[in-house]
């Protein structure tokens, strides 16, 4: 088996240090225009473009794999400032990789600049609706009015009210989840460099009974990181009881956060 591609993990602006963990993942940095390209000779019987198609649809492989590839960037984000390359990225030669990085060596090095003691952390909020109903009356003041009409009614007027409230509570409890998404938002953009929503994923993908109601990444310095963590803790308390939850994971490879444009 003859390892002749070039599997490449991430790129940094200083050398990379834990050179014995390196070495012991059989991994190699490569140097270009003054880069430093992490990387792995592999096999193409693993990873030629044929057989990675391949591999793809093998949902452990790609697990393993992709796990892989994350925990080798995470290592070296330890004491780097890392670009990370997307999983399964393979170059036929050095020659053909360090053409690649001298080609876009000014994005590159401005974006390591601009990523330079920052983290990337994602923020998921999920939401029980079936708790936040029993919480409506404490949440929403026209559920609460509402509800005082309805126990001071003759029984033919609160059986119509309470049809009337089970419209009103569909409504803000959307509401309440999209004020709630907001305030949760804001008070992580204000610790944040810069900010990126992504798409809400369904009850089918998050393997949750509760639904999401925001999905966002935030890129944070490394100086705020403890306010960041202390922020989310005191949110979970405050929040605790009302049927919001909030997942937060990280520091994650800055993939959000990364423009890399060819030069002219």
């Amino acid at each position: 088996m003859i390892n002749d591609l070039i599997y490449v993990y991430c790129v940094s602006n200083t050398p990379p240090g834990l050179i014995d963990y390196l070495e012991s993942k059989g991994l190699k940095c490569i140097m270009a225009d003054d880069l430093y390209v992490i990387v792995k000779y592999v096999s193409g019987d693993e990873f030629s473009e044929e057989t990675l198609k391949k591999n793809l649809a093998d949902i452990q492989w790609l697990e393993t794999n992709a796990r892989d590839h994350i925990m080798v960037i995470g290592k070296v984000m330890e004491q780097n400032t890392v670009i990370p390359f997307n999983f399964g990225t393979i170059y036929q030669s050095e020659e053909s990789l360090k053409k690649f990085i001298k080609d876009y060596s000014g994005s590159l090095s401005e974006n390591l600049l601009h990523l330079e003691w920052k983290e990337e952390w994602a923020v998921k909020i999920y939401v029980n609706r079936k708790a936040l109903t029993e919480q409506i009356d404490e949440l929403s003041e026209e559920a609460a009015a509402l509800e005082k009409q309805i126990m001071a009614s003759s029984p033919g007027k609160a059986f119509l009210l309470k049809r009337k409230k089970t419209d009103l509570i569909e409504n803000e409890m959307d509401r309440l989840c999209k004020n709630y998404g907001q305030e949760y938002y804001n008070e992580f953009k204000n610790l944040s460099v810069s900010t990126c929503l992504n798409n809400l994923i369904p009850k089918d993908f998050t393997g949750r009974e509760d639904t999401m109601i925001l999905n966002a990444t935030f890129l944070v310095h490394k100086t705020k990181v403890p306010d960041f963590k202390n922020t989310v803790e005191l949110l979970k308390k405050k929040d605790r009881n009302s049927g919001f939850f909030i997942e937060v994971t990280g520091p994650w490879p800055p993939y959000s956060f990364i423009s890399i444009k060819e030069k002219h």
